[in-house]
């Protein structure tokens, strides 16, 4: 097995192998596997916490029915994600699109909280780094779903443009442009941020 997060192809295979003969020991082992990815993913894109862990159970249980149609071009994680993604997009469409804004937590539930270095004899700069992470944080879920996902898979979970193109079905110059977009969104609001902050 590979880091955390991430099978290596070999042990990918087997468990896909076993997953499709209905071993619920094997799928334990790709949910273990994925499932802290698939959570951070899909609570950053629906904000309601509940939602979210229904959203990802889902992933999960779609997964689990549908091995037998992974056909392994995409790696499992680039499907999972495609799963994750066309729940999140399904589940904005029943909700007519209609992007209630919520206060946005700097560490939902769950995550790993998000580390700063030792401040504790600079409090002032440790107050504004976590003012900066909650500019960060909004400028993020103020986002299409569409900007949203491509930041998200390349810069928090380290998909390549080709893969994010396979998991969300687009072509690579669109995943180049949306990130260029995305990241311009970001930069666009941390500049207001900081700019009001030496005023």
């Amino acid at each position: 097995m590979a880091a955390k997060g991430k099978l290596d192809a070999s042990a990918e295979a087997a468990l896909v192998l076993q997953c499709r003969r209905q071993d619920y020991d094997a799928f334990g082992k790709i949910v273990d596997a994925y499932q802290a990815r698939i959570t951070g993913f899909v609570r950053r894109m629906v904000r309601d916490q509940e939602e979210a862990a229904d959203i990802t159970q889902e992933v999960f249980i779609k997964a689990f029915q549908g091995m037998s149609r992974f056909d392994g071009r995409a790696s499992l994680r680039t499907w999972l994600f495609r799963i994750a993604y066309n729940l999140c997009v399904d589940r904005a469409r029943r909700h007519e699109r209609a992007p209630a804004r919520q206060s946005i937590d700097v560490a939902p539930d769950g995550e790993e909280p998000v580390e700063f270095a030792d401040f504790r004899w600079d409090p002032e700069r440790k107050v504004l780094e976590e003012e900066l992470q909650q500019v960060l944080e909004q400028a993020i879920a103020e986002m299409s779903d569409k900007l949203k996902t491509v930041l998200l898979l390349h810069d928090k979970e380290d998909m390549g443009y080709e893969e994010i193109a396979m998991a969300i079905d687009v072509p690579v110059g669109t995943v180049k442009s949306r990130l260029f977009l995305a990241r311009s969104h970001v930069q666009k609001r941390v500049s207001l941020y900081l700019a009001g902050a030496e005023s």
